[in-house]
């Protein structure tokens, strides 16, 4: 158990990671938003690319940082019905909801998504928009970022598991951020620290 325990603080970390670098694609979108505007408005130029480019972005966003999510404690829960309930119930209904819901549905996708985004891979598939980019690698995300999901339901279950014998602190897997102020100090503390990182360079 224990060596399950840190493999699921492996994946922690790993998603982390993924979290903080894919964050970077919604400046990186707005960006590149704010620009096409500017150019469409102005110049009366676009591109088809420029707008699909956002597209991948935000796909990026969405499937890398879901993990991420979890991780934090922040999906979407019932928790007007679940706060009434003591903490090991609580746990016990999060390890139903990971053994036969969160886990076989992102398996499937897992499983789905592959040749799916292999058969794009095998055909260089392109956009169908005129100037538009190739499509497999936003198809490539789909099995990426479930993949990262199942790994991050796992260490959930690991985790709730541990804290059923007795071997993990509840802290683990609690919300990172208990109300919203706290969830606004976060993000703007998050938000300091990469001005102060372009800063520095």
């Amino acid at each position: 158990m224990h060596f399950l325990i840190q493999l699921a603080r492996f994946i922690d970390r790993l998603n982390e990671k993924v979290a903080d670098k894919i964050s970077w694609a919604l400046m990186a979108a707005v960006l590149i938003c704010t620009g096409s505007a500017f150019a469409s408005y102005f110049f009366k130029t676009g591109s088809n690319a420029w707008y699909e480019i956002q597209w991948y972005l935000y796909g990026a966003m969405f499937l890398f940082t879901a993990p991420y999510t979890l991780r934090r404690n922040e999906h979407v829960r019932i928790d007007v019905i679940t706060h009434r309930f003591s903490k090991r119930t609580q746990v016990w209904i999060d390890v139903f909801g990971f053994l036969f819901f969160l886990l076989p549905m992102a398996i499937l996708i897992l499983y789905l998504s592959v040749p799916f985004a292999l058969e794009s891979m095998r055909n260089q598939e392109m956009s169908n928009n005129a100037g538009g980019l190739i499509v497999w690698p936003a198809k490539l995300m789909i099995p990426i970022g479930f993949l990262l999901l199942c790994l991050q339901g796992l260490s959930e279950l690991i985790k709730r598991i541990g804290f059923l014998r007795g071997l993990v602190d509840a802290s683990e897997f609690e919300k990172a951020a208990v109300t919203p102020q706290d969830e606004i100090a976060a993000i703007r503390d998050a938000n300091l620290d990469k001005i102060k990182s372009i800063q520095s360079n």
